[in-house]
This record gives structure tokens, C-alpha cells and sequence, in this order.
């Protein structure tokens, strides 16, 4: 007997081949996939389950992939409208973190992935700010075991920046970080299960040499990834600038931090070389559409990215320059930014952008072997969609043009992660 067993849906695998199975049916045990397909074969070769979903008339898609978030910032939901980045984070985001506590940071990461979960999303990957007192990473992980979804927690870090508005409440020294992030490593990091570890240093702005040297080697020495802010906006690179007398680019080649274990977050004014160099050296992007619209600060170079051969993944970015955990309104403003931005209504797809918050998303957080499509074998990571549910999602003619164009999260009616129904 298997543990689950869905029958009669529409199947979009983004496998190799980009299929999609009619009246198809989904078999998984143990927390994986073991076999999809027409449907008479699937329940012929699996006729019992402990639990059976008849699925007629829904579509079963790829769990989705967020690949940059700060959860705490659910708390701060439309306190930081109207604002530029640098005034939005030295003004209120930067501010507000310092009065964190592990309760606020639990709660706000409970809520977070609450409502990434109603959207299909089920993988987040959140940065949590340094930290004005200990374990407010613990509350992160806390909550994402608490509710199940797939996690990647970076540790967040900041020593530097303060004529930049980094508040000494959310500086530490390397030693300090350093030593927590190994305690978090040697704890949470789990690479053959759903919670994984990462170094997250802000921005370079507010990261010493010194402190990122010392993430290089950390990440090396535990095998896990980095994530960074890059070029989010010109005072990211003027700033980076003016404190290490370097580019952004060059300066992450100099530290021997460009690499197939860096996500770099927004790059928003990476220009043809450095577009080239994140590609000599097989660096992920993590695109936040919404949020760059949100904070003004400008349309990312994706069709140049993904020409270039860029693994691009997307994500929604903290709520507190989003107001909102939403993966299924990120794919719409995703495609829809770029369409306009370049007058070309053909410039991006509604497949494409699947994809980006699929199998490129697991890409991004090197986990292309495990989740980002429905292949057998694969973690049992997706969702069911039921067009029927609301107005806008119907007619459905095309299944992944009405997720990305017609749909809502009022549309996804079941989310499993491992195997389990979140």
C-alpha cells in the first residue's frame, strides 16, 4: 500500500520534455513520487493507498519555488510604502528589526509561509536580518517545521554600513557571527531532508572583507550556498564603491565568492559584462519583480539573463516591500513587467515563467534533483489547482497561462510537501 494516490487530474511535470498528462494520476510513497501517468496504468500497478484524492477537472503543478524572502517583514505589511530603498530600509525596515523577538520573529515567519502555502508555494528560502539578540533564526526554522514546508534559512549579516543606515542594533562582530552560523550549521543543516542552512551577508555595503572571506571559507567547509543582495538599485553599487574601492563583481571575484553556490538577489543593474562573468562562473539570480516595482528600483535585464544562459529563480521578497507572500501574483507581475518594459509581448512566456518558479528555482538553491518537477523519484512537493473554484480562473484553456494570468490563491485547494498535505 502507498500513501497517497491522485487520479484523473492534469499533470504539468516541467520535466526535460515540458509534458502535460490528461487524465493522468500521481502515485507517492515514503515521500516521493513513484509513479505518474495515464491513469487505468498508475492505479492498476498501485491499487491501494492509505489516502486517494479524485482530482477530475484539477491540475496538479510543481510546488512553487520562493527563492528570497524575509519573513519577519510580515509584520511591517504597508509601513514602507511610497519610499526609495535606501530611505526604506534606513528609515523603517532597519529600525523595526532592532526591536525583534524570537515570539515577533515566529509568529511573522508562521504567517509568512501561511500564505506561501495557499499560493502553491512549497520551498521558501528566507533570509533572516542579523540579529539584535540571539535565536531569532531558530524562529524561523521553528516555524517552517511547525507548519512543514520545505526550508532554506540563511543567517543573516551585517558588521559594517552604519554611514550607509545600518543601525548598530543589527551589527556584529565576524567572531560573533561566525560562531552562530557554525551553531546553526551544525544544528538545522540537513541536505537529505527539508531544512538547510545558508550564509546570507546583506549587501556588500554592510559586509566587511573580512567577514566575507570568512563566509567563503565557512561555505566551503559545510558545503552549503551564499546568498547576496547584488545591484539592487545604483546606491547598491555606489556604495559598495565607496566602501571597498571595488565594483560589486569585481569585488565577489576577488573574494573567490562568484560560483555555483552564490545566489545573487535582484540584480537589477548588472550590465553585459557582469551579466557574462555570473555566467563564466554559473551564478544564480533570484529575480523579485514585485518588490523592485514596489521600491522603484527598476527592471531587472532577465530576457538578457536567460539569452546569457542564467539560471534565474523568482521570489516575492520580504512582505515589508511586497505586502503580500503571493508566488501566483509574482509569475503574473513577472511576465507582464517584462512585456511592457520592453514593448515586446514576446520578450518572456507564461512558461518560462513556470519554469523560473519550478525547475529554475530549484536550480537557484541546488535542489534540481530533488524537487522543481514531477518526475518519479523526486520529492512529492506540489499542488492542486481547481480552476473551478473562482470566476476569473474559467474557462481554463491553457492550464499554465490561467495559473500565471487568471489565477489566484483561492485556486489552490491541496498542498503537499514531502509527501505530506500541509
Amino acid at each position: 500500500m502507498i500513501d497517497l494516490l491522485i487520479t484523473g487530474a492534469t499533470i504539468v511535470t516541467v520535466n526535460p520534455q515540458r509534458e502535460i498528462l490528461e487524465e493522468a494520476a500521481l502515485a507517492v510513497d515514503k515521500g516521493r513520487i513513484v509513479a505518474l501517468g495515464a491513469k487505468q496504468d498508475v492505479e492498476t500497478r498501485y491499487p491501494m493507498a492509505a489516502r486517494r484524492i479524485e482530482a477530475r477537472g484539477r491540475i496538479i503543478f510543481p510546488g512553487l519555488i520562493n527563492t528570497h524572502n524575509h519573513l519577519f517583514q510580515t509584520l511591517l505589511k504597508g509601513l514602507g510604502d511610497d519610499r526609495v530603498l535606501s530611505s526604506w530600509f534606513a528609515q523603517m525596515t532597519a529600525p523595526s528589526a532592532v526591536h525583534l523577538t524570537e515570539d515577533d520573529v515566529h509568529t511573522a515567519a508562521l504567517l509568512g509561509c501561511l500564505e506561501g502555502i495557499h499560493s502553491g508555494t512549497t520551498t521558501m528560502f528566507d533570509y533572516m536580518y542579523p540579529h539584535p539578540r540571539p535565536f531569532l533564526t531558530d524562529a524561523v526554522v521553528r516555524a517552517m517545521q511547525d507548519l512543514g514546508i520545505r526550508g532554506v534559512v540563511g543567517r543573516g549579516m551585517m558588521d559594517t554600513g552604519e554611514e550607509f543606515g545600518v543601525p548598530r542594533g543589527i551589527q556584529q562582530d565576524v567572531k560573533t557571527i561566525v560562531a552562530d552560523a557554525q551553531r546553526l550549521l551544525e544544528t538545522y543543516h540537513r541536505p537529505g531532508g527539508r531544512m538547510r542552512i545558508w550564509l546570507a551577508p546583506a549587501a556588500l555595503w554592510s559586509n566587511s572583507r573580512g567577514l566575507l572571506s570568512a563566509v567563503r571559507e565557512l561555505a566551503s567547509s559545510y558545503h552549503t550556498g551564499i546568498s547576496i543582495h547584488v545591484s539592487e538599485t545604483p546606491f547598491d553599487r555606489a556604495s559598495t564603491e565607496k566602501l571597498h574601492g571595488l565594483g560589486e563583481m569585481d569585488l565577489l571575484e576577488g573574494l573567490s565568492l562568484l560560483g555555483p553556490d552564490l545566489l545573487m538577489v535582484h540584480t537589477v543593474y548588472l550590465n553585459d559584462r557582469e551579466i557574462r562573468m555570473s555566467r563564466h562562473y554559473d551564478v544564480k539570480i533570484s529575480h523579485n519583480p514585485v518588490s523592485n516595482m514596489y521600491l522603484s528600483s527598476g527592471v531587472a535585464p532577465i530576457p538578457k539573463m536567460l539569452l546569457a544562459g542564467l539560471t534565474v529563480g523568482l521570489a516575492t521578497d520580504g512582505a515589508g516591500s511586497n505586502n503580500s507572500q503571493d508566488m501566483i501574483e509574482v509569475l503574473k507581475f513577472g511576465a507582464l513587467l517584462q512585456k511592457v518594459h520592453h514593448t515586446d509581448p514576446t520578450v518572456i512566456t507564461a512558461e518560462k515563467l513556470l519554469e523560473m518558479a519550478t525547475i529554475d528555482g530549484a536550480r537557484a538553491l541546488g535542489l534540481e534533483k530533488e524537487i522543481g518537477s514531477l518526475e518519479v523519484g523526486k520529492r512529492a512537493d506540489f499542488f492542486l489547482f481547481n480552476p473551478a473554484l473562482t470566476a476569473k480562473a474559467t474557462p481554463l484553456h491553457n492550464p499554465v497561462s490561467t495559473l500565471v494570468y487568471s489565477a489566484g490563491e483561492e485556486n489552490v485547494e491541496t498542498v503537499v510537501v514531502d509527501g505530506q498535505i500541509v
